[in-house]
């Protein structure tokens, strides 16, 4: 982040850097482990359950859960881990502006659009 960044300098930084985040995800990937539907599974009588992967996340303010076959974890991990990075880009997107926003007001720049009166 520099002190002379414009707010356009910013809007240009930011889709750069969210052009390389793809696949995205947001959530979270976690391995879970459950019974079988079998009757006398070894696996299920020693505790041990399946394990199986399952991508969380929410929809409209609900949750939901997803299940990941084993092919497809490392893709759905990287969609996830660049979730979280454009959850960071946002956060330091936001204050680079409003550093920008701030400077050029202080330089006498219009900052604000005006209605046409």
């Amino acid at each position: 982040m520099t002190g002379t960044e414009s707010p356009e300098d910013v809007r240009r930084w930011f889709l750069r850097q969210v052009s390389e985040l793809w696949p995205l995800a947001a959530g979270s990937l976690s391995l879970r482990t459950g019974p079988c539907i079998r009757e006398h599974c070894s696996a299920c009588q020693r505790g041990e359950g399946h394990a199986s992967y399952a991508l969380y996340g929410r929809k409209q303010n609900r949750r939901f859960s997803i299940y990941v076959p084993e092919e497809l974890v490392p893709l759905v991990e990287k969609a996830v881990n660049n979730g979280r990075k454009l959850e960071q880009l946002m956060r330091e997107a936001g204050l680079r502006y409003t550093v920008a926003l701030k400077a050029k007001r202080a330089a006498g720049g219009s900052v604000r659009k005006r209605k046409a009166r």
